[in-house]
């Protein structure tokens, strides 16, 4: 549980994997520009530390809407902890299968965790965005270089010089300690998702 704690400090830095409304991977579209960038998926690795523990692993996440799902993973590829988050609620499964539901995804992580996190601020900040009451320093290509919002603090590199590239590399801290090192592998741009559709999730744990 100490492991799985952990991992879902991720979540609440980075975000969620794919949901029954987002199109399989093999569907999505080139990535878009990121001033523009609405429905996302992005395939990327983590290093996390706190309180002396230290983590890796890897992450799938998808967003579209108001719906999102994040599958962490082992450096070798074994599932640890999936989550997924729509209007209707949020629900985490873990590697043994277990299930936890909530109203909602902070209300699900405040459970597990104990804290409040800012869940609907991550699609803002992975994208490079100023979320409501933060500060943001832009680099000489107007590219976000720093964020800062409440004891949040996050860095981003980019991988190339376009003005509108998409980050390439987050560096997140808390005034508490944790301390988060998030590459960015691949990022795509999605269609937005059908409210009609319906059908189980495009992702599990394996």
């Amino acid at each position: 549980m100490r492991r799985l704690c952990f991992a879902l400090l991720l979540f609440v830095l980075t975000a969620l994997n794919a949901c029954s409304t987002v199109p399989p991977p093999g569907d999505t579209p080139p990535p878009a520009a990121r001033d523009t960038l609405q429905a996302f998926s992005l395939l990327g690795r983590f290093s996390l530390r706190q309180e002396g523990e230290s983590y890796t692993g890897r992450l799938d996440w998808r967003h579209a809407g108001d719906s999102d799902q994040l599958l962490l993973s082992s450096p070798l590829g074994q599932g640890m902890a999936e989550i997924s988050s729509d209007a209707t609620g949020a629900r985490l499964t873990d590697a043994d299968g277990k299930v936890r539901h909530a109203a909602s995804a902070d209300a699900l992580l405040q459970s597990v965790l104990g804290y409040p996190l800012p869940l609907d601020k991550l699609a803002d900040w992975v994208r490079g965005r100023n979320p409501d009451g933060g500060r943001i320093v832009a680099d000489p290509l107007g590219r976000p270089l720093r964020l800062q919002y409440e004891d949040w603090r996050i860095a981003y590199e980019y991988d190339s010089d376009d003005p509108q590239a998409l980050p390439g590399r987050l560096f997140v801290e808390r005034e508490t300690g944790l301390e988060l090192r998030l590459k960015i592998d691949e990022w795509a741009s999605l269609s937005p998702p059908d409210p009609t559709s319906a059908g189980n999730s495009a992702h599990s744990l394996q």
